[in-house]
């Protein structure tokens, strides 16, 4: 049994993530502000794991709670997840996704907190939009907006805390991934989560280019089973894809979505926006090297997914 830590734990990634380390067997320790995640997606495991709702930007409570708990594994997954919140708002994201990360390795290090690994969650938006495809870990980065470059800076100083001074880091580089608890109605949302609660509500689409372009999308349960490996098994301290290592485009993902949910979408098109990117194929080759096998094709991801928030919507409707 390991104890865990888990910023940003109510978030979609976090809480699968959580389910999993709870069902085997570990102490879980989750602290989230409830910007982003939901309370919702911890409920069925609210009495196995220890919750606290608090900004990981407070360093001093940060600081109290690594000083007493002993944690053998830290998820960084709190982050705000939005390209466009961070144009907007590059200062108050910055000290978010950046100086909060910082912060925290800082101190394991001042302390010389016995970890076994600090796992930093990181984003394919790292990339830009670099021609080269697919994307290996030691391409050239484009970052091309605050957020990138935040998760970018702070994957390297993650990295480094390891090379300058053992820290026991890894960082993982997200690309699209969908799934069970991921919130529609945040701004953040992923593709498939609007496209979900759309189909649901039989309301229109807006898609922003003619739907060719295409992404490596990745089920959140081969995520979780991921970023596991990567805390137990990497072998040095550096960065890893995570992704299904398929290339889908927007088009095809509704056309299954469609048929896993036996309802047509219906779709507004409106021109391309500035700063999306057509292509996005991760190479994950290297994280196969740890044993990673993606189970979930995108058929049977999209239907698990489907039938949960079908689940999900039943129950609000009898709570209403």
């Amino acid at each position: 049994m390991s104890n865990v830590l888990i910023t940003g734990g109510a978030g979609f990634i976090g809480s699968n993530l959580a389910h999993d380390l709870v069902e085997k067997g570990n102490k879980v320790t989750i602290v989230d502000d409830l910007s982003m995640g939901r309370l919702e997606n911890l409920v069925d495991i609210q009495d196995k794991i220890i919750f606290i709702e608090h900004d990981v930007c407070d360093h001093e409570f940060m600081h109290e709670l690594l000083l007493k708990n002993n944690f053998d594994y830290i998820y960084y997954l709190a982050a705000v997840a939005s390209v466009a919140d961070s144009v907007e708002r590059p200062v108050p994201t910055h000290k978010i996704n950046q100086e909060s990360v910082l912060d925290t390795l800082e101190f394991i290090r001042a302390n010389e907190l016995k970890i076994k690994r600090f796992v930093f969650s990181s984003s394919a938006a790292v990339y830009g939009n670099l021609k080269a495809s697919p994307k290996k870990e030691d391409m050239p980065v484009q970052p091309l907006t605050p957020y990138a470059v935040d998760k970018y800076a702070s994957e390297r100083f993650t990295l480094d805390y390891n090379y300058l001074y053992g820290v026991p880091t890894v960082a993982v580089r997200f690309f699209n991934v969908y799934g069970p608890m991921q919130n529609p109605e945040s701004p953040y949302s992923g593709v498939l989560s609007i496209i979900t609660d759309k189909l649901q509500k039989n309301e229109t689409f807006t898609l922003y280019g003619d739907g060719s372009q295409t992404r490596d999308f990745v089920y959140v349960g081969d995520v979780v089973a991921a970023l596991q490996l990567v805390a137990e098994k990497t072998p040095i301290s550096t960065v890893y894809n995570i992704a299904d290592g398929g290339e889908t485009s927007l088009n095809d993902v509704i056309h299954t979505y469609e048929e896993v949910a036996h309802r047509k979408l219906d779709i507004n098109y409106l021109p391309k926006r500035n700063g999306d990117i057509d292509k996005s194929l991760a190479d994950v080759t290297k994280i196969k090297t740890l044993g990673f096998k993606p189970k979930w094709t995108l058929k049977d991801g999209l239907k698990e997914y489907w039938d949960y928030e079908e689940k999900r919507s039943e129950s609000h409707g009898q709570h209403e």
